[in-house]
């Protein structure tokens, strides 16, 4: 069975907190000593994404 994929949309504002919120993660887990594999996996996938615009309907 496949992993499900998933969707997120973000605005301007939540995509640079979650930048800065895994760049503060990243410098966390260096001054620590510990591997930032994962980290590094996840800036980089997010600092590649494209800006989609979507309409949202308000109920």
């Amino acid at each position: 069975m496949r992993n499900p994929k998933y969707h997120i949309y973000l605005t301007p504002d939540e995509w640079r907190t979650v930048i800065n919120s895994l760049i503060d993660l990243r410098n966390n887990l260096i001054s620590q000593g510990r591997y930032t594999d994962l980290v590094d996996e996840l800036l980089i996938r997010i600092s590649k994404t494209k800006a989609k615009k979507i309409k949202v309907k308000e109920v």
